[in-house]
């Protein structure tokens, strides 16, 4: 007889990397329609005139380091509580943490609303012109409404992603590009500086609106949880728990984009330092671009990690995490070596300036190394915090960063004379080191024990019983 053929056995590896492909490749694109539409704003700014264009781009500077870099680190906190719950099939506690973190970020959006009123005062204090801090404010506070849009749009993509949900956040975001560039251009001529921040968060309420209906479709097809009701002290202890993860998530957030803003500002006291600051915004530009593949990939490492902890599945855990530092390692290189390629063709988009051409290709040449580390980095990052674990992020952020990489950057940058490379090497031996940290971290964690706190921090269902939340683990 013949025996009967045997069946392909399914490989877990490739079945990890398309899971994990899946949820990264739209939030590649939905992070790049970000991107272009900062890249619409800044056009339209630039038509106004160079005031505006000086003016806003200060204004969006301000506000994204003071405010849209504090409610996304806050919302970072919805990625393991949301996907552990997802892995756990706890569905009330998914439903309870978006209204959590949505008056989370409600709440903080008052102080940056108060601060953002007085960023004229901010502006004249660290040097900038009388016209620029004036126009600057008036582009700042016609942006105000966008806290709050914000705080709704943020913790209904971090919901959806969660449970691996992220083709309808593209979808959102293309058609809330295509919305921004007809809408900028009409408010621009009517409204000037005031109508292209109105068109920002505009076409953001759009794109949370259509996130939003999704969302009801979404719940309205899910089965009824059969979750019993919390209580008062279940509910404290909720809220207990995501403010725990929030603060650290914040810090790290903001902690390694200000890190950044703090680079522009020391190349801003180099010799010939308007020919530096030209370079080092060339540069950067690129970066911000990898920086989609980046954020992807680290949310989707967390994802999957946090889903299968949430699951009680400490080697499908481990797996995802290995895979995803494999993945982040690959990513490294073509990153760097699309920096490394595009040094001088990118340069020329920017300007006809031979010296800030020959500086930016030094620079990229030094950025592309950084590109090797950022990627894995960032995945790693996005590891420890779907272990619910951000505070490892945020200690290997302070000692990479500011123990490391500005101490080191300034002595190389200033005392050797090395310029901006000197500064951006600095940054390459701190990520080198944050690395490190975080790669010893992940080897050496314990998933077993991992995986039983996320079932019990997540409420996992055992039979009928129904799914509650151990507060110890608050």
């Amino acid at each position: 007889m013949t025996p009967p053929p045997s069946r392909k056995q399914p490989n877990p590896v490739g079945e990890e990397v398309r899971l994990q492909r899946g949820i990264a490749v739209p939030l590649v694109g939905m992070n790049l329609t970000w991107f272009a539409k900062l890249a619409v704003t800044t056009a339209f700014l630039g038509r106004l005139g160079d005031l505006e264009l000086a003016a806003g781009t200060l204004g969006y500077s301000f506000a994204n380091v003071t405010g849209f870099a504090v409610l996304t680190g806050l919302c970072g906190a919805m990625e393991p509580i949301c996907g552990q719950a997802h892995g756990a099939g706890n569905v009330a506690l998914l439903r309870r943490t978006l209204v959590m973190a949505t008056l989370m970020l409600l709440a903080a959006s008052v102080p940056i609303a108060l601060l953002w009123t007085r960023v004229d005062a901010v502006l004249l204090r660290f040097g900038q012109q009388p016209d620029i801090a004036a126009t600057g404010r008036a582009y700042v506070v016609c942006l105000l409404p966008d806290l709050a849009v914000t705080s709704l749009l943020a913790p209904l993509k971090a919901y959806l992603s969660s449970q691996e949900v992220t083709l309808p956040t593209l979808f959102a975001a293309a058609l809330g590009l295509a919305v921004h560039i007809p809408l900028t251009m009409r408010l621009s001529a009517t409204m000037g500086v005031r109508g292209v921040a109105a068109a920002v968060w505009i076409s953001d309420l759009a794109v949370a609106a259509m996130l939003a209906a999704y969302l009801v479709a979404h719940e309205l097809r899910r089965p009824p949880s059969s979750s019993s009701s919390s209580s008062s002290s279940s509910s404290s202890c909720c809220w207990l728990g995501l403010l725990r993860l929030a603060v650290p998530c914040c810090l790290n957030t903001c902690l390694e984009w200000w890190s950044y803003e703090i680079l522009v500002l020391l190349t801003g006291r180099l010799p010939d330092a308007r020919r530096m600051v030209a370079v080092v915004a060339v540069t950067l530009n690129l970066d911000y671009l990898l920086f989609a593949g980046m954020l992807s990939l680290s949310v989707s490492a967390s994802v999957r990690v946090s889903n299968e902890l949430g699951a009680g599945d400490a080697a499908m855990a481990r797996r995802a995490a290995r895979v995803s530092v494999a993945g982040g390692a690959l990513a490294g290189v073509a990153g760097g070596l699309a920096m490394l390629a595009a040094r001088h063709p990118w340069a020329r988009l920017y300007t006809r300036s031979p010296e800030v051409r020959d500086g930016a290709a030094r620079a990229m040449r030094v950025m592309a190394l950084l590109e090797l580390l950022n990627f894995p980095l960032n995945v790693c990052g996005g590891i420890v915090r779907g272990t619910a674990r951000p505070l490892l992020g945020m200690y290997a952020v302070v000692a990479g960063f500011y123990v490391v990489a500005l101490p080191v950057g300034v002595a190389l940058g200033f005392k050797a004379r090395l310029g901006l490379e000197g500064l951006l090497a600095g940054f390459l031996v701190g990520a080198a080191a944050s690395l490190a940290v975080l790669l010893t971290v992940i080897v050496r964690m314990d998933w077993e024990a991992e995986a039983d706190k996320a079932t019990r921090r997540a409420g996992k269902s055992n039979g009928n019983q129904p799914m509650t939340m151990d507060p110890s683990i608050c």
